[in-house]
Formats: C-alpha cells, sequence, structure tokens
C-alpha cells in the first residue's frame, strides 16, 4: 500500500467524529496511519478517560450520554467518517452475552439509528469491539442498518501478534464504506458532499473482492497473497512462525533490566507517580502499597502465591525473552487468573526446577501495557489517575499497531479514482 495516498492532495482533511474516545487509542491510530484528519468531536461518558484524553490531545471529549444525541446534532459535524468502539461487556465470554439486550449496547444501536436520518450521513464507518460481537445479534442488526442504508463492508478478526507485537489481544473490526454504485442523487446520499467537499469523489475499498466478507488475513491491508488461517492444521504452524517472528516481551519493558528498575531503557521509560485510591488500597492482594513510587507494588506478594498454591499453575507467566503475552484486561492488577500475563524476573525461563518464589513475579507496568498496545511514547496519564484506574482504562484500550493499518486502508482510495 501506498504510503500517502489517505492524504490526498489539495483536499482538506477528513472529518471524524469519534464515538466512545476512551484514552484516545482511535485518534491515535488515525495519526500512525498517516490519515489526514480531523477529529471533529469526541464522545465518551468516563470522566478519567477524558481526564487522560484531555491531557494528551487538549481537547476534552464531550461527556454526555450519547443516547440522547439527534440526527440534527450529528449532521452539525458534517462528519466523513465515524469511528466507534462501543462497550465490549456485552459480548465477552465472561459476562452474560445478552449482546442486544444488555443495557450497555443500546447507545450504540441508538447511533446506528440516527445514522437513517442523518441528512449529511457518513461516507465511512470503522468498528471495534471482542471477538464474539461477530456472532451476535447485535451485530446481526449493525449488518441489516448497514445494508438498508447503502454500505458495503469488510470485517477483520486480527490480533497484534500478526503485526509483530507480542501480544494476543484478537479483536473484531469492521470496514465500512458506502457503496460507491449508488448515484450521488439518490436520497441517501444527498448532501453529503458539500463545499470544499463537492469535488471528492465516492469512496471505494481499494481490494473490493473482499466486501462483505470476514477475514483473518492481511491480504488486504498490504497486497501480497496471504493464506493465514486456513484449516486446523495450517493455524497451528502458521500462529508458530507468527509467534516467532514476534518481537520479545523484553523490547515493550519499561526497564532494560527487569530485575533492576534502576536500570532504565530510555526508549520506553514512563514517569511512574502513583496516586493511590481514598482507602490507600491498590490491589486485593492483602498487601499495603501506599508507597506511590514504589517498584514494589508491582510485584506479586508471596502472601498470594501461597493462597493460589497449585493453582498457580494456571496463570500465564512469560520472561523477558517470551515471544507472546495475554490480553490485558480492565481487572489486571486487581485480580490474578485470566486478567493478563505476569513478568518472571528471577529465573531463565528453562530453569524448570525454579519455584514460583525464585522466579520474582511481577505485574507488567501501565507504561509497559500501553507499550504492548503500541500507544506511543509520548502518551502519559495525569497524576491525579491512580494505578488501578490505569490498568482500566488501558484494559479498555485497543491495539494501535492493528488498528492504524485498518484505518489507513479504509482511508485510501484505488489509485484509479
Amino acid at each position: 500500500m501506498e504510503k500517502g495516498l489517505c492524504k490526498p492532495q489539495g483536499e482538506e482533511p477528513w472529518r471524524v467524529l469519534e464515538f466512545y474516545s476512551g484514552i484516545g487509542g482511535m485518534r491515535y491510530s488515525l495519526e500512525r496511519g498517516g490519515v489526514n484528519a480531523k477529529i471533529v468531536e469526541a464522545f465518551d461518558i468516563n470522566n478519567i478517560a477524558n481526564d487522560v484524553y484531555e491531557h494528551n490531545f487538549g481537547h476534552r471529549p464531550y461527556q454526555g450520554n450519547i443516547q440522547s444525541l439527534t440526527a440534527a446534532d450529528l449532521d452539525r459535524y458534517r462528519a466523513h467518517a465515524w469511528v466507534l468502539s462501543p462497550p465490549c461487556q456485552p459480548y465477552t465470554r465472561q459476562g452474560l452475552q445478552k449482546h442486544s439486550g444488555d443495557a450497555r449496547a443500546l447507545s450504540f444501536l441508538k447511533i446506528l439509528e440516527l445514522m437513517k436520518h442523518t441528512l449529511h450521513p457518513p461516507l465511512m464507518l470503522f468498528v471495534e469491539n471482542v471477538v464474539g460481537f461477530e456472532t451476535s445479534d447485535t451485530h446481526e442488526q449493525m449488518i441489516e442498518i448497514l445494508s438498508k442504508t447503502g454500505f458495503v463492508t469488510q470485517e477483520f478478526i486480527l490480533s497484534p501478534v500478526q503485526f509483530g507485537v507480542p501480544y494476543s489481544r484478537p479483536r473484531y473490526f469492521c470496514l465500512v464504506m458506502k457503496d460507491a454504485g449508488m448515484s450521488l442523487n439518490s436520497g441517501l446520499m444527498q448532501g453529503l458532499f458539500v463545499g470544499s467537499d463537492a469535488k471528492r469523489k465516492p469512496a471505494l475499498f481499494q481490494k473490493q473482492h473482499f466486501n462483505n466478507q470476514l477475514l483473518s488475513t492481511l491480504s488486504p491491508l498490504f497486497g501480497h497473497e496471504d493464506d493465514t488461517l486456513t484449516d486446523e492444521h495450517d493455524q497451528s504452524e502458521i500462529w508458530d512462525k507468527l509467534l516467532q517472528s514476534c518481537e520479545p516481551v523484553e523490547r515493550f519493558l519499561e526497564f532494560k533490566n527487569a530485575i533492576n528498575p534502576l536500570e532504565t531503557n530510555s526508549s520506553y521509560v514512563d514517569t511512574l507517580t502513583i496516586t493511590t485510591d481514598a482507602s490507600g488500597e491498590l490491589d486485593n492482594h492483602e498487601r499495603d502499597r501506599s508507597d506511590g513510587n514504589s517498584w514494589d507494588q508491582f510485584s506479586v506478594p508471596l502472601s498470594l502465591i501461597e493462597r493460589w498454591g497449585s493453582a498457580m499453575e494456571t496463570i500465564d507467566i512469560v520472561y523477558p525473552d517470551s515471544k507472546r503475552c495475554c490480553c490485558f484486561t480492565k481487572s489486571y492488577y486487581r485480580y490474578v487468573k485470566g486478567t493478563g500475563s505476569l513478568l518472571a524476573t528471577g529465573q531463565s525461563r528453562n530453569d524448570k526446577a525454579a519455584s514460583l518464589e525464585e522466579q520474582c513475579l511481577r505485574y507488567f507496568t501501565p507504561r509497559e501495557v500501553a507499550n504492548l498496545h503500541s500507544f506511543p511514547k509520548d502518551f502519559h496519564f495525569p497524576q491525579h489517575v491512580n494505578l488501578r484506574q490505569r490498568y482500566a482504562l488501558l484494559g479498555n484500550s485497543l491495539s494501535v499497531a492493528v488498528v492504524a493499518p485498518l484505518l489507513t486502508y479504509l482511508f485510501t482510495q484505488p489509485s484509479e479514482l
């Protein structure tokens, strides 16, 4: 894919509405993808997430209830694209899987309904969610609305591992584009191009033969043939190759020496100024972590290891030279099992006789989790955001390494246009 095609000469930036903006992962992805875009408004109901967004971008997202928006409200922005990362809880394996019956799904469905009534509908949409969304009735309703309003889709399930990042976080993505076969004079397209945008041509996917398909391949993004994940036997072999091609975890750590935090890695170091919550507790592990600047706050206490006993063997433990770690959820650091990997800093992975105590287990720091999400080095948390909140916000965020090329692909027009 030719870099820069998504920055057409002589045209104004794409006007983008960013729904469920969180801590800015989608905006960072637009920047990393080289998309000539202007965020005309961001929306998020979480005031702490908005503090972080404002701290990094100098703009505070709209904090009202998205369900209170009207079609006229959205028309005022005259946005070319809507990017959305709606709540994932209705579709997670650990949740109740109520799908559209979950109250947290209502705002997303409301936005889709509003689109049918706007005078200036978006030309493109981008939706991110957890794996499982694609089998939900919310997805079914989304596809029905998009089809009836003249859109085509290309859907993906991709993981950072496919982009060389040692982070297993598969996610669902839906790229949506107005069907260019529709007449510009039709009611659905009326008013879409106004003013300086009148010269803009209808958008087309670069690889139109992938329209209305669900893919797990990078082929549309980079133009090469890719037989990724073709059958069950090949999946295992290809996945092994992908893992071997990943950077080691140590490249994403905050310190060169995982044992000695005083030896910093200037590529990733971030100021660790952590504040506690009102109770002074930072987790449920029966430990006092009131010293906000203590490296010890990231170590897994012996009392926790003893309490879990043999069940600790079910915890995902990785090493600095590992080529994979598990997905970090918003409950990381509060709970151990199923919330993300722990880092062994005391022994080699080859020393199978080493006890859990000898492995000197610790949590990944928030900066390290941000690195694995491929957030830029200049991303920071405001000092008043405590440790639990940092992990929760990162757990709800997205992988910039995955989303950036998807957005580049979405916003890049075929060269013959």
